[in-house]
């Protein structure tokens, strides 16, 4: 390794783009090419650092597959800042596996952080425990550390597990203080922003109570009856019951947690549930129907009795009733969250990460664009959407596919 290519790389680990870019902008060789890709990534500009990668790999000789394994990382966390997530895993754990076997522990542990947080990002959120449950960040560079607790602490906030989430956050703070990068100083202190900003309402008769994600877990953890609109389920103490998938039980759920103690009425559940104004006998029948799917879904935590004009919900062993609104109002709160987080998303990444057609994405978008929620960027396959960041409250209870509480 020459000077210049050494000195470039110093630059970088130190958060330099410009001053590692002063060293090498003008090599055409592999080496300069993969560091001048990295620092056009650390700079924001994602395509064209992906094609200095690309061009970079391929002029590594076949007998050079370490400095191949590295490029694969670096194109690998470029694609997840793209927000590209049509790439096969394979090949980033390939790479990792190269990394290993030539000793370079801390490109390989970085391999195996992007596959993590790419799994967070697409909200498998198990999945994202298992791949970092066996990854050790102890002696490595502080950045890399500060990475590696910054993952675990956003686990933990999906989780809605504040204590390890605090502790993690101290521990990334502490390693980004060692790195002095300041972009990753930004990021903790991000991170640890939203554990002091509303991240959900609970709903009373006449009003709302804005809830920190602490308050949210300890709620979730207590003996009341939580109808979460946050993550669309029912959950009482240590059980939960999905229904994200199954809209009209939790429409009628939340209709009748808002009216509690009191009852709803027929033709209002029937309005609310599924979305008429004339209803017949064939939407009382299916009123009947689904109100006992319902009942047969929460009976352990909760009765639903009929009442001379509607219904109503009877909690047991003298449980509350509390309703969680999310921050924000809206069908598409979920979607607006995704891409309140700065990056630029394509339909096809926001689809994968909401379990989604890309049809119903691409509808959904149309509509918040109308409403002036989120701008496009490009046209064709390169177009991508990004919404202004939501200030002052945090969306991770909106994210998709957030764990129970256990």
């Amino acid at each position: 390794m020459d000077s210049l290519i050494a000195a470039s790389a110093r630059a970088l680990a130190a958060g330099d783009a410009l001053g590692a870019l002063k060293r090498v902008a003008l090599r055409e060789d592999p080496p300069a090419l993969a560091l001048r890709g990295i620092a056009m990534a650390q700079l924001g500009e994602h395509p064209r650092a992906r094609e200095l990668l690309r061009r970079a790999s391929r002029g590594f000789g076949v007998h050079e597959e370490l400095a191949r394994a590295r490029c694969v990382v670096a194109e690998a966390e470029v694609a997840m800042a793209m927000r590209d997530f049509g790439g096969s895993p394979r090949a980033l754990a390939a790479a990792a596996d190269t990394l290993d076997a030539h000793a370079d522990r801390a490109n390989a542990l970085q391999a195996r952080l992007i596959a993590a947080r790419r799994l967070l990002l697409l909200g498998r959120l198990e999945a994202a425990a298992a791949a970092l449950a066996p990854l050790d960040a102890r002696d490595l560079p502080p950045s890399l550390a500060a990475v590696a607790e910054l993952t675990t602490a956003e686990l933990a906030l999906r989780s809605l597990r504040i204590g390890p989430a605090r502790a993690a956050l101290a521990r990334a703070h502490e390693a980004a203080g060692r790195a002095r990068v300041p972009a990753l100083l930004a990021e903790v202190a991000e991170t640890q922003a939203a554990l002091d900003r509303p991240a959900a309402r609970r709903l009373f008769p006449g009003g709302e109570q804005a809830l920190r994600l602490g308050e949210v877990a300890a709620l979730l953890a207590s003996n009341a009856l939580v109808v979460d609109a946050c993550r669309r389920g029912v959950g009482a103490s240590d059980s939960w019951r999905p229904l994200a998938r199954r809209p009209v039980l939790f429409a009628l759920a939340r209709a009748l947690a808002e009216a509690w103690p009191g009852d709803v009425d027929r033709e209002a559940l029937i309005a609310y549930a599924f979305n008429t104004r004339r209803p017949d006998e064939t939407h009382r029948a299916r009123l009947r129907v689904e109100i006992g799917r319902l009942r047969a879904l929460i009976a352990p935590q909760a009765g639903i009795e009929a009442t001379a004009r509607g219904f109503a919900l009877k909690p047991r062993d003298t449980r509350d009733v509390v309703v969680l609104a999310p921050p924000i109002d809206g069908e598409q709160a979920s979607l607006v969250a995704l891409l309140s987080d700065g990056a630029a998303w394509s339909t096809s990444a926001l689809a994968l990460a909401l379990d989604a057609s890309q049809r119903t994405v691409q509808r959904a978008l149309v509509e918040l664009e109308a409403e002036g929620r989120v701008r496009s960027i490009g046209r064709a396959r390169a177009q991508r959407w990004l919404a202004p960041p939501l200030a002052g409250f945090t969306t991770i209870l909106l994210l998709p596919a957030a764990l129970p509480i256990e």
